[in-house]
Parts: structure tokens; sequence; C-alpha cells
């Protein structure tokens, strides 16, 4: 499942917010296609997320990365 959790807040008082998957799936964003572990917008930003079925591990080694993007089209 995809969580979003407040980040931080910028000096400026912007607030930052991170998504992730709480199974540790690498999650797509929809506009773009875009892949990431987890991403980091703006509060309100238009970004949304959907959980990949391509799991990584906190121990992954770069091939294990490239590996996965292959799985989803990316070269």
């Amino acid at each position: 499942m995809i969580k979003k959790e407040l980040y931080k807040t910028r000096e400026d008082g912007v607030n930052l917010y991170k998504s992730y998957s709480d199974e540790n799936y690498y999650i797509k964003q929809t506009q773009t296609g875009n892949i990431y572990e987890e991403a980091i917008d703006i509060e309100n930003s238009l970004y949304s997320y959907q959980e990949t079925d391509i799991q990584f591990s906190e121990d992954a080694t770069e091939q294990d990365y490239i590996n996965a993007l292959a799985k989803l089209g990316v070269k």
C-alpha cells in the first residue's frame, strides 16, 4: 500500500511529503511513469503514485536495480 507522510518543513515554510510502499515495492508516478523507492513532493502536489509488483531490498545491489528497471521496460 502507498503511504504518504510529512517528511519535513523547509525553511520557507513549505511542507514536503514522502510517498512510499509499506511493503518495499517500487512506486510509479502515474503522470510521468518514473519509478522510485520513495518520492518527495511539496504539499498539494498534483503527482500521484501506484505500487508496482517489483519489490526492492534494503540490501539491493546496483545490478538488482538494473534488473528491476529492466522488468519495467527502462533501459
